[in-house]
């Protein structure tokens, strides 16, 4: 069983995330915070109750914040505030990037500077814990004044209206869910409603989300590299230590050294080391997979930089200071996480498009050095895999255009207060499916590379190659005549989504 995440004053990690959005780890209130949300609190209610307006507090929101709200309306505020911003539109976001972005809110409430009332921060803990999830749309949030409409839907969950799933993912009213969990909903107090809205919470979680799924995608693309390497009879000389370390980025010699041992003992690799081979180098899409895969890999580690940074943050507006202060800012702009959100979508189409690459080498017989044409079984009446790589080639196309950044749009909202948006959400469901595709681009790759590496038998493939394709094997079957390969494509990119390689 999972330890749970413990909410205080040491920030969260990605490990922490990882273990509420995909593994339903359990969430705790420490002390520390509970202490810290009501000294907050204390600050809110005396400005509730001074003449002087506070945004957020005493006001209307946005262009609407030269308002002062009565003290018999402030409640109502809120809540028309959370209902109105809950306004998105089109497909639901999948759960773990609901269950994220509910955690992240969760950990900026509990930090003290949100002014938000114990029993909400609670309420919304045990919403995690009980396994309901708001029903989140993926269109509504511009990335500035933080995740609006996605981070709204939550809030509206909490007070009890709108859509939720629960536990079992079955779709029900966020009363009945909340009444079977034996929770009561929020009524909205002064401030709350807002700092329940007012976050970049929703990119966060995608970031964090997406930079996990890479760095096993890598490894994989590291696998499936070698793998090709060797069926196509390249050489392995090129990632020695002493090469890589003339260019000394450190994911390239990560990818290098790992593609090296991977080769290791390969009686394929050995067959064609002597003096009869007359081959001088190989094509880039082999030579060069250290360099792109490397590159690859120290983008995830800026960006992972910048989300630990994020998860070090308070994102809200107004804030409360420890001096009992109330301060607008400017830190819910999406800018920071959306750029490395577009960062990352770069070298995930790149690496997708030197996999595609070398699965194309494979199955031309002028360039895969002995292979039958498409790897097929009788070619002319089998077809072998010439149409997965088309497939490849799709995906590879899409991905180049999900790699055109979102973050330099920028759509002028709430009668121009909110006139430079960072459109950071866009760039995380975009980069979402951009991981999605790379996936499957790899999982086609594999296939071919295990098909190739087969077929030159009796030679046999080093011991981790070999093992990658015994694993494969135990769910598609080796060379033979034309099957539906459709089934094959999903099963190789559901043992990679598993983690099994």
């Amino acid at each position: 069983m999972q330890q749970p995440v413990q909410l205080g004053p040491k920030p969260l990690t990605r490990e922490d995330v990882h273990a509420v959005a995909r593994g339903d780890a359990r969430v705790e209130i420490s002390e520390a915070a509970r202490e810290a949300v009501t000294t907050a609190r204390a600050h809110i209610e005396r400005l509730a109750t001074a003449e002087k307006p506070t945004y957020g507090v005493s006001t209307g929101f946005g262009a609407l914040a030269v308002r002062h709200i009565p003290p018999d309306r402030r409640a109502a505020l809120q809540q028309s505030l959370v209902r109105s911003h809950a306004a998105g539109a089109g497909p639901e976001v999948e759960r773990e990037v609901v269950r994220a972005l509910v955690l992240l809110r969760l950990k900026t409430l509990t930090s003290g500077h949100t002014g938000i009332r114990l029993e909400t921060a609670e309420t919304m803990a045990a919403m995690l814990n009980a396994g309901i999830t708001p029903v989140v749309h993926e269109f509504g949030s511009l990335g500035c004044s933080g995740d609006l409409a996605p981070l709204s839907a939550a809030a509206l969950a909490l007070t009890g209206e709108g859509n939720v799933r629960d536990a079992d993912h079955n779709l029900v009213p966020a009363a009945q869910a909340l009444a079977k969990a034996g929770l009561q909903p929020v009524r909205l107090a002064e401030k709350e409603g807002l700092a329940l809205i007012n976050g970049t919470d929703g990119m966060l979680g995608m970031l964090i989300l997406a930079v996990q799924d890479l760095h096993y995608l890598l490894d994989v693309a590291d696998l499936t590299a070698a793998m090709s390497v060797e069926a196509l009879l390249g050489t392995d000389r090129v990632f020695a230590a002493d090469l890589q370390a003339l260019r000394p980025h450190p994911g390239q010699g990560r990818s290098a050294q790992r593609m090296a041992e991977i080769l290791r003992d390969s009686e394929i690799m050995d067959s064609h080391r002597g003096p009869d081979c007359t081959r001088v180098q190989d094509a880039y899409s082999l030579r060069c997979s250290p360099q792109v895969h490397g590159a690859a890999r120290d983008t995830v580690a800026y960006a992972e930089t910048v989300a630990d940074r994020e998860l070090a943050s308070s994102i809200d507006n107004p804030v409360v200071l420890a001096d009992g202060r109330v301060e607008s800012n400017g830190n819910f702009h999406g800018a920071p996480i959306a750029y490395v959100l577009d960062f990352l979508a770069i070298p995930t189409a790149d690496v997708a498009s030197i996999a595609e690459r070398r699965t194309d080498r494979m199955l031309d017989v002028n360039r895969s050095h002995g292979l039958p044409p498409f790897l097929a079984h009788d070619p002319g009446v089998d077809s072998g895999h010439m149409i997965a790589q088309y497939t490849q080639a799709a995906i590879v196309s899409e991905l180049k255009r999900l790699a055109v950044p979102a973050s330099v749009d920028s759509i002028p909202s709430s009668a121009m207060q909110e006139d430079h948006v960072s459109m950071g959400w866009s760039a995380a469901r975009k980069l979402r499916q951009s991981v999605d595709g790379l996936r499957k681009v790899l999982a086609i790759e594999l296939l071919t590379a295990a098909r190739a590496l087969d077929l030159r038998k009796p030679l046999n493939p080093a011991p981790a190659t070999a093992a990658a394709v015994a694993k494969l094997r135990e769910y598609v079957e080796g060379p033979g005549p034309d099957r539906h390969l459709a089934p094959e494509i999903a099963a190789a990119e559901e043992l990679i989504r598993n983690g099994a390689l």
